[in-house]
C-alpha cells in the first residue's frame, strides 16, 4: 500500500524520529562524498498548483542525488490547467511515475489526488499544512541546539499552514509551540490539536518570552493576496525584532520558512543576525525531503 506523506499527524513520534534521523545521515553521506542512489530507475512526477522555490528545487535535487528522474508538472502547462479532474490526473501519472510531490492549494485537492493515486503522495505545501518544512526546520533546530523535546517554539504571525504542522508536530515530538496572531486571525480549531503542547499568546513578547526558537512567515500567504492591505494593518504588532528575540531564552534560534519580507514579518537585524539559521533551514529542506522520500518508497531504513 502506498505509504502517502500528508500531514505529520498521520505518523507517530516514533516515525517522525526516524525520519528526523534519516535526514541528518544522509546529509553527512552527502558531505562525506558518499553515493547513496537507491532510486534508481524510479521516477518522482511533481505537480506544481502554486508558485515555488525551495520546494521545486529541492524535491528535484534530492530526487537526483538519490539515483531517479523526476518530471516536473505546472497546472498552467498540464491538463490540470484546463480542468482535467485531480483524480483523472491521479490516475495517469499514478502509472507511469513512482512517487508524487503535489504543492496546491485546498489539502481537499491533495486528498483526491492520494485517494486515486496508486504511488505515495507528498504534501509539498497546502493552505492547511505544510509538513515538509516543519521537518526541516525541526532537523535544523537539532543540528544547533540538540534535541527539541521540551523545548519552546514560539510562533509569531498568522495562523497558516506553517502553524499548524508545528503544532502537530509539538504534540508528536514533545515540546510546547506558543502561538500568538492578531484578533480576527486565530487558529481554526478544526484545524488545531489541542493539549499542552500549545499556549496561546494576546500579545507577542510574552510568547517570545522563554522560547528556544522563534518564528514566523510572511503577514499574506498565497491566495490571500487581496487581503494584503488589511492584514499589514492588522499585523503591525507582530513582527519579530531585536525586543522578541531579547526576551526569548539565551542563545535561541530564529527561522523563517522563506520568502520573507524584512521590515514587515522580521525587521532585518534579526533576519539577518547572528541568532538566524534561515539559510541552513533553506538548505535542511533538501536533506529532510529525501528522507521523508526514503520512507514513502522504501519504508524505514535502518
Amino acid at each position: 500500500m502506498a505509504c502517502h506523506f500528508l500531514k505529520l499527524s498521520d505518523f507517530s513520534g516514533d516515525t517522525l524520529r526516524h525520519i528526523l534521523e534519516r535526514a541528518k545521515t544522509i546529509k553527512k553521506g552527502l558531505y562525506a562524498g558518499e553515493r547513496y542512489e537507491p532510486f534508481k530507475g524510479k521516477v518522482l512526477i511533481m505537480v506544481f498548483e502554486k508558485a515555488s522555490t525551495r520546494t521545486r528545487v529541492s524535491f528535484e535535487t534530492g530526487f537526483y542525488q538519490l539515483g531517479g528522474n523526476v518530471i516536473n508538472l505546472q497546472s498552467q502547462g498540464s491538463q490540470i490547467g484546463r480542468s482535467e479532474s485531480i483524480a483523472d490526473t491521479a490516475r495517469v501519472i499514478s502509472r507511469m511515475g513512482d512517487l508524487i510531490m503535489m504543492r496546491t492549494f485546498g489539502q481537499d485537492r491533495l486528498l483526491e489526488m492520494a485517494n486515486n493515486s496508486r504511488v505515495p503522495v507528498i504534501n509539498g505545501l497546502t493552505n492547511e499544512y505544510h509538513p515538509v518544512q516543519i521537518l526541516a526546520d525541526i532537523e535544523t533546530y537539532e543540528e544547533h541546539c540538540g534535541p527539541i523535546t521540551g523545548k519552546t517554539v514560539a510562533w509569531v504571525g498568522d495562523a497558516n499552514n506553517m502553524s499548524y504542522s508545528w503544532i502537530e508536530a509539538a504534540k508528536l515530538l514533545g515540546f510546547t509551540l506558543n502561538f500568538s496572531a492578531p484578533k480576527g486571525y486565530e487558529l481554526d480549531p478544526a484545524l488545531t490539536l489541542a493539549g499542552d503542547h500549545l499556549k496561546i499568546f494576546d500579545d507577542p513578547i510574552e510568547c517570545c518570552r522563554g522560547a528556544d526558537l522563534v518564528t514566523t512567515d510572511v503577514w499574506t500567504s498565497m491566495g490571500y493576496e487581496e487581503e494584503n492591505a488589511k492584514r499589514r494593518e492588522a499585523f503591525a504588532k507582530w513582527q519579530v525584532n531585536a525586543e522578541c528575540m531579547a526576551v526569548a531564552n539565551p542563545g535561541a534560534l530564529f527561522m523563517h520558512c522563506l520568502p520573507a519580507h524584512r521590515g514587515e514579518e522580521v525587521t532585518a537585524d534579526v533576519i539577518d543576525g547572528p541568532q538566524s539559521v534561515v539559510w541552513d533551514e533553506a538548505e535542511n529542506r533538501l536533506h529532510a525531503q529525501k528522507a521523508i522520500m526514503e520512507y514513502c518508497l522504501l519504508g524505514k531504513v535502518e
